[in-house]
């Protein structure tokens, strides 16, 4: 056995303990990430209920003020809504990340015109977020 024997098998082994424990620190990052996915999830399924309801409360609100053809739209919208948090919540986190990544493959331009929409949308929120936790005091 040569020196350079005796010197490549501890780097083989530290190299395997790194490759191992990389994987295992994949793995973690995996689980936590699918369980903040699942977490938020869970948090848009019940947000959409919530809306779904609402919508069905204000349909009888829209019959009395514009007809009952514009409430029942309400109720078709409402219906459609919890519908879709069935659906949302029917799948587990894999499926709606493999339903993602084949829309934005069919229809780049939708998801990229949608990406923007929803980065103005949260910008503003920020934003407002940030205007309300200003003290008036030193904004003058």
């Amino acid at each position: 056995m040569s020196a350079s024997d005796d010197a490549s098998t501890p780097a083989t082994g530290a190299k395997q303990t790194l490759k191992d424990e990389a994987g295992k620190l994949t793995a973690k990052a995996g689980e936590k990430a699918r369980g903040i996915a699942d977490e938020g999830k869970l948090r848009a399924t019940s947000a959409l209920d919530e809306f779904s309801r609402l919508m069905d409360d204000a349909a009888g609100t829209v019959d009395e003020k514009l007809g009952e053809q514009y409430g029942q739209y309400a109720r078709s919208a409402a219906q459609a809504i919890s519908g879709f948090s069935d659906d949302l919540r029917g799948k587990e986190v894999e499926d709606l990340l493999a339903d993602a990544r084949e829309f934005v493959r069919k229809s780049p331009a939708i998801a990229i015109g949608t990406a923007a929409a929803l980065g103005f949308v949260l910008s503003r929120i920020v934003k407002a977020g940030v205007d309300t936790t200003t003290d008036p005091v030193t904004k003058a």
